[in-house]
C-alpha cells in the first residue's frame, strides 16, 4: 500500500502542470517516504530514521511554499507554462529569490548540503525501498522541479552560482563518505547523494 501510495504521489508530482499539483506529489512522497522508512517502527533506529526524514524533508518543503507564494503575488499564476513565459519580466532580485527558494526545496528532497543527512539513515527501511524509491526516484525530484522552473532560473544571477557549488561540494563530500563505508546500502545512499 505504502509503495502504491509513493508511485501514486510520484505521478502526481510529475504530471502536474503547475506548483499546486506538484506539491501535493511532493508531500506525498514525503509522507511516503516517512511511512516506508519507519515501516519497522518497533526497532528504534528505524523510527529515529524516519522521523529525520520527515523532519528534513519539511525544511525543504517551506522553500517550495514560500516559493511558490513568492511567484503567485508575483506573476499572478502558478502555471508553469506561464510562469516560464513571464519570466523574463521578474525583477532579478525576485527570480534570484525564487531560484534560491526551490533550491532549499531541492536540498530537502534530493539530499543535497545541508539537507543530506537524511538518505544515509532512510536505508533502514526495507531494501526494494531503498533502492528503487529513495535511490533512484524521490531523490530527482529537486532536480526536476528546478527544470521545470527552467525560465525562472535562467533569469536567477548568482543563484546559479550557489547551486553550481552546492552540487560539486555535496557530489565530492558524499562520493568520499561511500567509499568509507561498510554497508552497501549505505554506499548506495552516498553514491546516490553524490550523483
Amino acid at each position: 500500500l505504502y509503495l502504491n501510495a509513493f508511485v501514486a504521489s510520484m505521478l502526481l508530482l510529475v504530471l502536474g502542470d503547475n506548483l499546486v499539483l506538484t506539491f501535493l506529489g511532493w508531500e506525498g512522497v514525503g509522507a511516503c517516504s516517512y511511512l516506508l522508512i519507519s515501516f519497522w517502527f518497533t526497532d528504534r533506529a528505524n523510527a529515529s530514521a524516519g522521523k529525520k526524514a520527515f523532519v528534513t524533508n519539511r525544511v525543504g518543503d517551506l522553500g517550495f511554499m514560500l516559493g511558490t507564494f513568492l511567484l503567485f503575488v508575483t506573476l499572478g499564476t502558478v502555471n508553469y507554462g506561464e510562469i516560464n513565459a513571464a519570466a523574463p519580466k521578474l525583477a532579478g532580485v525576485t527570480a534570484t529569490a525564487v531560484a534560491l527558494l526551490f533550491f532549499l526545496a531541492a536540498t530537502g528532497k534530493s539530499a543535497q548540503l545541508p539537507l543530506f543527512v537524511w538518505l544515509p539513515d532512510a536505508m533502514a527501511g526495507p531494501t526494494p525501498v531503498s533502492a528503487l524509491i529513495h535511490a533512484a526516484t524521490m531523490v530527482t525530484s529537486g532536480v526536476f522541479l528546478l527544470t521545470r522552473l527552467s525560465g525562472v532560473m535562467s533569469h536567477a544571477g548568482w543563484a546559479n552560482d550557489v547551486i553550481a557549488w552546492v552540487g560539486a561540494l555535496t557530489a565530492l563530500l558524499a562520493a568520499g563518505a561511500g567509499v568509507a563505508q561498510n554497508d552497501i546500502k549505505k554506499v548506495l545512499a552516498y553514491s546516490t547523494v553524490s550523483q
